[in-house]
């Protein structure tokens, strides 16, 4: 019986390790999906502030949290089973769709580039004539939503191509775990950044200077921050796109673009020994957002001019 007792506790404790183990690697693999999908994450966050623009300061979190759970619904039930079918019986689909996504990537950051240079669309910030606040609410939330889908579905897909050697329930937990982390990173930050302006007008009605200067600071530079995170969230763009699209036209087996880039990155860090990673990451940054410029600029003109072109053209 002792005995007995001996190898079922040895096979719990084994089976703890494996546990732990796993854990350990889901937890690591987590990570490095995260990291991967960065630049859309920056993206996401610096998208989001916009579509509580026009609300009372009440509505901005619960506009924010129906946003939020739009976002988990998308990576959880729609996004992530259609991932997992994919990975699992066609993966060799995967540099396509990362294609397809590193393209929307760039035509999304030039279309913002077009629209700063010409002055182009700006968002609704209040209800049409005729509109209820609850119905311009929910017409915000769903815009907001779609837009999530889109980004969600360029997290997920990196995260993944981060995992598609993993074991099945592996990349699967990955994936629910990137959901859920980069959900909560989101639109936490995005609930700071928006309610930021109300807490410097609260500091600012103290009775302390000290508190009354750093809330009129907080609330003169909501602006500035505002505008710079635009600014991050077009490059990050640009850069994770054309980066995305030159490497993975190199797994679908034009090599070209992305062994160009890999020789400028070597050539970069060749330069300078002491700091030859960093110059080597800041070539590849620089050369993956020019192209990822150029080639949105291309997917903008086309957009734009061949619509125009065809409701100038004279009718037969």
């Amino acid at each position: 019986m002792a005995t007995g007792l001996v190898a079922l506790l040895d096979d719990i404790a084994a089976l703890t390790r494996a546990a732990a183990a796993s854990i350990d690697d889901i937890g690591a693999a987590a990570g490095k999906a995260t990291i991967k999908a960065a630049g859309v994450v920056v993206d996401d966050t610096a998208v989001t502030p916009r579509y509580v623009d026009g609300f009372s300061p009440d509505r901005e979190l619960p506009i924010i949290r129906r946003i939020a759970l739009g976002s988990i619904r998308n990576k959880l039930l729609i996004i992530l089973p259609v991932a997992m079918i994919l990975s699992q019986f066609l993966p060799q689909a995967l540099p396509y769709l990362l294609i397809a996504g590193g393209l929307y990537l760039c035509y999304e950051g030039a279309e913002k580039v077009y629209e700063g240079l010409v002055g182009g669309h700006h968002q609704q910030s209040g209800p049409a004539p005729g509109q209820s606040k609850a119905e311009f609410e929910d017409a915000m939330v769903g815009g907001a939503v779609r837009t999530d889908l889109i980004l969600s579905a360029e997290i997920m897909i990196l995260s993944l191509s981060s995992v598609e050697s993993e074991p099945f329930f592996i990349r699967l937990a990955v994936l629910v775990v990137v959901a859920l982390v980069i959900t909560a990173l989101v639109y936490g930050v995005v609930a700071l950044i928006v309610k930021m302006d109300d807490a410097g007008l609260a500091l600012a009605r103290r009775s302390s200077s000290i508190s009354r200067r750093i809330g009129r600071a907080m609330v003169a530079a909501m602006p500035r921050v505002m505008s710079v995170l635009t600014i991050v969230g077009v490059a990050a763009m640009l850069w994770v796109g054309g980066h995305i699209f030159l490497v993975n036209l190199g797994e679908a087996g034009f090599a070209w673009p992305a062994d160009r880039l890999h020789d400028l990155e070597h050539w970069a860090g060749d330069l300078i020994s002491g700091v030859s990673g960093l110059l080597s990451w800041t070539a590849g940054t620089v050369a993956s957002a020019i192209a990822g410029l150029l080639i949105g600029a291309v997917v903008v003109a086309l957009a734009h001019l061949v619509p125009k072109r065809r409701t100038t053209e004279p009718a037969a």
